[in-house]
Order: structure tokens, then sequence, then C-alpha cells
């Protein structure tokens, strides 16, 4: 057990250096120097007795204790700050302007922001979606989910999850899919900028694409659904985005087991040297449990 408490300003830095990964970075957004940054940290470390970092050449990563450690130490922050502005006032506004792909905006944030009202009458949400993935610059947007494979230049990301994609078509024609060689039948619904997800459902399960099949080409997953509902054909969708558009009342049949992809959802990460607000930062600490939560009900990773 601790005999003493820690110190506040610790928890800060470490805290700040857990989102940035580097000292240097660091010390600018909190206005302190680079050997002051390392000292909090090193100083965290003795007193836990753990180390929260692996210190590398021109690398810095979390340990494992550490990442368990950020997200208790990044909620408590948020309570500290937020309990500050409810009682004594802010100066700053109390919304947040949220970007994402619009298949994810619809059919899974959307459902879940009521929740999060709930609990936070006080923050007022502003959700815009987009359907192609691009840089954003961050200049009118407080939080930004993507899905790829976190490979974008423009800025620093965070895996969210792990994603998996399952076939669907409309409630009873799951019948006729006996064995997944039957799904080359089609029609196929093919999704512009994902067409490999096909290629990768059928691969999985040595099979090849099938020639001279009748196709749809739609722009978004959200489409994909509707269209498979409405008896268009077979789609392969992310298994999170089916379960949560049938959650209210089952609007497509699951017509095959599931098979992961490299792509994930992700938190983007703006370059910006200023200081989250205490708000941002605890509805990004509820998205975290969001995805995880919805990771363990789907059994996925």
């Amino acid at each position: 057990m601790l005999e003493k408490q820690i110190n506040l300003t610790w928890l800060r830095t470490f805290e700040a250096a857990a989102r940035h990964l580097n000292f240097t970075e660091t010390a600018a957004e909190l206005g302190l120097t680079q050997a002051a940054v390392s000292l909090h940290i090193r100083s965290l470390e003795e007193r836990l007795g753990n180390r929260l970092f692996h210190r590398r050449a021109r690398h810095l990563s979390l340990t494992e204790i550490g990442q368990a450690y950020v997200t208790t130490v990044r909620h408590s922050l948020s309570d500290i700050s937020l309990a500050t502005a409810s009682l004594f006032g802010t100066a700053t506004s109390r919304m947040i302007t949220l970007k994402a792909p619009i298949s994810t905006s619809a059919l899974w944030l959307a459902p879940r922001l009521p929740k999060f009202k709930e609990a936070h009458p006080d923050i007022d949400l502003r959700l815009v979606s987009n359907i192609w993935t691009d840089a954003t610059g961050f200049d009118d947007v407080d939080v930004e989910l993507r899905v790829g494979r976190g490979d974008w230049t423009d800025s620093p990301s965070e895996k969210l999850s792990d994603d998996c994609i399952v076939p669907i078509c409309s409630i009873g024609s799951e019948g006729r899919v006996s064995q997944q060689e039957d799904l080359l039948k089609g029609p196929l619904i093919r999704i512009l900028g994902q067409e490999s997800d096909w290629v990768r459902y059928f691969t999985a399960h040595d099979l090849g694409m099938p020639a001279n099949v009748a196709e749809y080409f739609v722009d978004t997953m959200t489409a994909a659904i509707e269209l498979a509902a409405a008896g268009g054909g077979y789609a392969v969708v992310m298994q999170r985005l089916v379960n949560m558009a049938n959650a209210t009342h089952p609007r497509v049949a699951v017509a095959g087991g599931p098979v992961p992809i490299p792509n994930g959802h992700y938190l983007m990460r703006p370059r910006s040297k200023r200081s989250k607000r205490p708000e941002v930062l605890l509805f990004e600490n509820w998205l975290y449990e969001a995805f995880a939560e919805d990771s363990a009900d789907n059994g996925q990773p």
C-alpha cells in the first residue's frame, strides 16, 4: 500500500506524456523543460515502484502497467477538471465537435450518445460525418474517429478496436446459405473503398471471387445494410455495425461466421500542443470504454 499521496503534478505530466509519447512535446504543452518532465516521470515511477514507459533511442512507449494506469489517471483528471468547472465556472465552450465515418456515426455512435448525454447533461455534442476518410486539420473538430489501418500521415492515431466482417442478407434468405460456396451465387453488394473485403472473406474460406456474378456498388456500409435488408443480395459488413443495426429490431440476417480484417477504429491525435479541455478528455475516455465493452460483448479482442 502506498503510504503517501501521489503528486498531482506528476500525474498530469504522465497523462500528457502518454498522449504525446515524446517528452519534448509534453514539455511544450505543459510549459516545462524536458528535464522537468523526465524528473516528474522518474519520480512517479520510483514512487509507484514500476516503470511506466519503455525508453529506447528516439522511441517512447507505455509499458503494460503504464497503459492500464493511464486510463484511470485520465478519467480522474477529467473528473477533477469537470468538478472545478461545474463549481467555479469556465470561460471555455462546453460543446464537443465529433467527426466520424457516416456508417459508424449512424449505426454505432449515434445510438450510444444519449447515454453519454444523460450522464453529462451539461456537455453539448455536435456530430459531423464523412463518407471518405480524409485529413481534418482539427481546427473545428475536438474528437475524430477514423476507420482504417492507422497508417495516416497527417496525424498520429491510437487504435480503439479490432474488427471483423460478416456476410449479411435479408431476413429469411440466410436459409439459402448452407455453406459459404452458396454466397458465390450473389448478387454481391460491394462497398466503394472496401471492395477487397469480399476477396478477403472468400480467401479465408479457400474460395476465389466468382466470375460474372451480379453486383451492386454502394458508398457506405449503411447503404450496404439497407440494400441487403431489402433483398438486394449479400454484403460483408463490420460485425459491430451489424449487431448495432439489429439491436432495436432485426433488419438483416448473418449468413456466415466472422473473418478478421486489418481495418479498425482509430482515435486521431492532433499535433497541437494545447491541453485538451476536460470535457474532451472525458468523452475520449468514454469512447475507450464503449469500444472495449462492445468488443467484450461480441467476443472480439
